[in-house]
């Protein structure tokens, strides 16, 4: 089992999470779609030869981000970060993915 965490604009939060449950990130046992959210305040600044989703090259740009938290199930942990990759709106995904131990 993994946890995959990542960093999303708070437009486009349901359509990334809604992608990742679609392959079956955040399944556990007899429940679906389970995640925990918490919305904060991101900044980056893109450098020469980015190609940003938001803001300009040079630039520190601030933007009110949700960090989602999703479990996955060792088989979906590699889709799910192709997946989250491909539904993301930004060109670099801030995202970690964390190995979990069953106790």
């Amino acid at each position: 089992m993994y946890k995959l965490s990542f960093f999303v604009p708070k437009e486009h939060k349901e359509k990334v999470k809604e992608a990742l449950f679609s392959i079956g990130a955040g399944k556990y046992k007899k429940y679906d779609k389970c995640s925990w959210e918490v919305l904060g305040s991101g900044q980056f600044r893109p450098l020469q030869g980015a190609d940003p989703f938001l803001g300009s090259v040079g630039a520190v740009e601030r933007v009110d981000e949700y960090k989602v938290e999703m479990i996955c199930e060792d088989k979906v942990i590699k889709k799910a970060v192709t997946t989250l990759k491909e539904a993301h709106p930004y060109e670099e995904v801030a995202y970690e993915v964390i190995k979990l131990e069953e106790f």
